[in-house]
């Protein structure tokens, strides 16, 4: 719904609205000499009747000030506007967000776990993206695309609410192959800009690619990388085995990341590392990441104009054109 707007062009004219007082008191000592007159020394001859027209002839004047302050009106220009505008993505942004979901993930030094803290906090980072194509790659051991790069955010978000720790995808922490995986999903995208963001809990300890040779394939399609190390310092809950339901036994554990690693893969590829120690702490790296990575809006203003003023000024002169067919007919007499 378009929300229409008023306003006067030329408010200050409202001043000539002063005239209508000084008219007003201009004719009231006037009005006995508006009309001609006789002077005699008795009406006792004369019947007399009161007369509906004489009683009427203000209204001339009245028609005439009515004209008068439309008049004003209409050079004080009254209009309706209404604002309507339209936006152009000039700069789009391609994101791969890669998802360290190894068991180590399940570790609860973040609430409930590091896994679930990551996934509230990137859903948000999601939904805050509306013009860019986001997608989604996990890696343990092994890695794969969760999700294809797509501007659908409702795809997205459900891609990342169904992750879980996979016990079918190879254990370890592949860091190599999922930037790999990441990187083979942008090296083909014709974006502005293209981002990884890599998160992981741990070190790179299988997998047959070396991160520092993808780092070397981010630069050359010119991809910037975030790398996040997710857990708190010391000792965490961690899974240390696995029960014969399949629960994991719990245990404190030394939290370990590769941070030099992490560092390394964010200054080649001109990105930033940071590091997550607690819920708030992740929160607040997804706010600057969005806020470093921001699409560029352009935004087009339209501004649809009526003019009152005609219409108005037909009236005023109705008006005029009215009193001046009855002063020369019904109050013919009286003028």
């Amino acid at each position: 719904m378009i929300a229409l707007n008023f306003e006067f062009v030329n408010p200050e004219l409202f001043w000539l609205l002063l005239l209508v007082p000084a008219a007003g008191v201009w004719y009231y000592f006037k009005r006995d000499k508006q009309t001609a007159s006789l002077r005699i020394s008795s009406l006792n001859g004369f019947k007399t009747s009161s007369n509906l027209l004489g009683k009427l002839k203000p209204l001339l004047f009245i028609l005439r000030i009515a004209a008068l302050v439309i008049l004003i009106t209409a050079m004080a220009r009254p209009r309706t506007y209404s604002e309507n505008s339209r936006t152009k993505t000039t700069k789009g942004i391609d994101i791969v967000m890669a998802i360290d979901v190894s068991a180590s993930m399940l570790a609860r030094d973040l609430k409930p776990n590091r896994l679930e803290a990551l996934k509230k906090v990137a859903s948000q980072f999601i939904s805050e993206r509306p013009n860019d194509r986001i997608g989604l790659v996990e890696y343990a051991g092994e890695s794969y695309t969760k999700t294809p790069l797509t501007s659908d955010k409702t795809i997205v978000l459900s891609a990342m609410k169904s992750i879980r720790y996979n016990r079918i995808i190879e254990g370890g922490t592949a860091i190599g192959m999922g930037l790999a995986t990441s990187i083979n999903r942008l090296k083909e995208s014709e974006a502005k800009s293209k981002v990884i963001i890599l998160l992981t809990d741990g070190v790179n300890n299988t997998g047959f690619i070396d991160p520092k040779i993808a780092s070397e394939l981010a630069v050359e399609f010119n991809i910037k990388v975030y790398t996040i190390g997710l857990g708190t310092n010391g000792l965490a809950m961690s899974p240390i085995g696995q029960k014969s339901n399949g629960d994991f036994h719990y245990g404190k554990t030394p939290v370990q990341i590769d941070e030099d690693l992490l560092k390394d893969i964010a200054a080649q590829t001109g990105g930033k590392y940071f590091r997550a120690s607690s819920n708030t702490r992740l929160e607040e790296i997804y706010d600057e990441i969005n806020t470093l990575e921001r699409t560029e809006i352009e935004e087009f203003k339209f501004t649809t104009y009526s003019e009152m003023f005609r219409n108005l000024t037909l009236v005023a002169f109705g008006l005029l054109l009215m009193e001046v067919l009855l002063r020369y007919t019904l109050f013919r007499s009286f003028v």
